[in-house]
């Protein structure tokens, strides 16, 4: 650490790092309470599934265009910004009404934690220009997503189970207004303006794109596949992100450059943040709704796995960062990939009705070695590939498709696994209990059914759930075999041909 303080100063490093954690606690705070936000509001599966899509979707929006924002006017204001939006967001979380009400919220954080994830990473990587320093910062500042992925479900679990769930928003709405102080007075600025504008035309393609998509998977197994809103939203996805493309090829200062995508090692670290946070993000929607909302247990109870799953960076804190200086990127991805993709089958194995911490430590263990080696490795992968006036660019991308994948993985598993629950219900129901599976699904069924009707929407939704949760692995083990095929050492820094962007202090 002493290394890369001579060259990025304590400060803005710690201010970089709370940024991050602050958007990433974000993401956490929903998960053990999922079931209290069931209950208190009446809420389908999709719309428990909407609360952290919501949070999601903006901050995969927009942090293409806010990582240009930063090089345009500074990344200081972007944090200090990013911190405040977080913040208001949170407070309305906190003081929601019903269901909509939450997911304003939790959009208006999402915006919020599109300006700091990728903000936090390019101060950084201006400030180390060495790629030795560069990826012993990244270490450093992936832990703080690891530590705030813990201090999320255990706080938002304590405060449910003493007070009301909405408490649980609370912590974050602090820690946005640190984040905004710290970095108005500790941040060291950097910009990189040369050759860079807004690019509306991209903006908007993929907001439209990436929204409708995620839309249509969600409402199609409630709404039917064959519904003309599914397919006109899947249609419309299908364009906007064609015309996206189109835009980006046609835009004089694209958001994205897509010849970004000829260095090989960027283009599988994409795809193995896409098919990685799929997976990851997939599978704790799966474990959150089983313990809450399907086994009824306290916020605290169905929380601590995930407290586990993220403790475990701490014990190798000390050697990751030392590890990403001295074993090739696609070593440590795989060794993040396979054991995430172990626990995975291993939780879809457990009986619905296993509620024992016990018989979770050891998937969650796997999974959190898994997710720290994956999200440290693939950082300094993906920014690492590509030339170093493309830093904030290549940052602002990875943290797009690692948001979409963390939002695809709830989306498309809820759906699997409330479809999956459904069929297996089918015939086996009657009269009041037949009609409540109809109008609200499974999850209505078993925790207001009669008591043999809950019994079976127990099993059919550990079956469903179960499907979802190989889903998952699998999507582990298909990142692992674009790690294993793409990713090499970099050899490409001046490949491609952009406008130089220097950075600013």
């Amino acid at each position: 650490m002493t290394s890369v303080l001579k060259r990025l100063d304590r400060g803005t490093l710690i201010a970089c790092c709370l940024a991050v954690a602050a958007a990433q606690l974000c993401i956490t705070v929903p998960s053990p309470i999922n079931g209290e936000i069931q209950a208190a509001f009446g809420a389908s599966g999709s719309q428990v599934a909407w609360v952290t899509l919501a949070f999601i979707l903006p901050t995969a929006i927009l942090e293409l265009n806010f990582g240009v924002v930063g090089d345009l006017f500074g990344r200081k204001r972007l944090l200090v910004l990013g911190g405040v939006v977080l913040a208001l967001g949170e407070l309305l979380n906190a003081t929601s009404q019903n269901i909509t009400m939450l997911w304003i919220g939790q959009a208006l954080a999402g915006i919020g934690a599109a300006a700091l994830f990728p903000s936090s990473l390019a101060v950084i990587a201006a400030a180390t220009p060495v790629e030795k320093d560069r990826a012993r910062a990244v270490a450093i500042w992936a832990l703080s997503i690891s530590l705030a992925s813990a201090a999320g479900p255990l706080s938002s679990g304590i405060l449910a189970t003493v007070a009301d769930f909405r408490w649980a928003f609370v912590p974050p709405v602090v820690l946005g207004l640190v984040v905004a102080v710290t970095s108005h007075f500790m941040v060291t600025d950097s910009k990189a303006p040369e050759g860079r504008t807004l690019d509306w035309p991209g903006q908007i393609t993929v907001a439209v794109g990436l929204t409708a998509l995620l839309w249509g998977i969600i409402e199609g197994g409630e709404r039917g596949w064959s519904s003309p809103a599914i397919v006109g939203s899947l249609t419309l996805a299908a364009v906007a992100l064609v015309a996206f493309v189109v835009a980006e090829k046609r835009s004089a200062s694209p958001m994205f450059n897509l010849d970004l995508l000829r260095i090989p090692s960027f283009a599988a670290a994409a795809v193995v943040a896409l098919a990685g946070m799929f997976g990851f993000i997939g599978t704790a929607y799966c474990v959150s709704i089983r313990l809450g909302a399907v086994m009824h247990l306290s916020a605290l109870r169905a929380g601590m796995p995930f407290v586990i799953l993220q403790l475990v960076p701490l014990l190798l804190a000390p050697v990751l960062s030392r590890m990403l200086t001295r074993v090739e990127p696609r070593w440590l991805l795989m060794g993040g990939l396979l054991p995430m993709a172990a626990g995975q089958f291993w939780i879809a194995a457990l009986p619905i009705t296993t509620t024992s911490l016990a018989a979770f430590i050891g998937p969650v263990l796997l999974l959190g070695i898994g997710f720290i080696c994956v999200v440290s490795s693939l950082t300094s992968a993906a920014v690492n590939a590509v030339p170093l006036n493309m830093t904030g660019m290549a940052s602002g991308a990875t943290s797009l498709v690692r948001e979409f994948g963390q939002g695809l993985g709830p989306a498309v598993i809820s759906t699997v696994a409330m479809s999956a629950a459904s069929a297996a219900l089918a015939g086996k129901l009657s009269g009041a209990d037949a009609g409540m599976e109809a109008a609200a699904g499974p999850l209505a069924v078993v925790n207001a059914g009669s008591d043999s009707a809950r019994a079976a929407a127990q099993t059919a939704l550990g079956h469903g759930m179960a499907i979802g949760v190989v889903i998952c692995g699998c999507a582990s083990l298909l990142g692992a075999l674009v790690t294993l095929l793409l990713v090499r050492k970099n050899t490409a820094r001046v490949t491609v041909d952009a406008p130089v962007q220097t950075a600013a202090a």
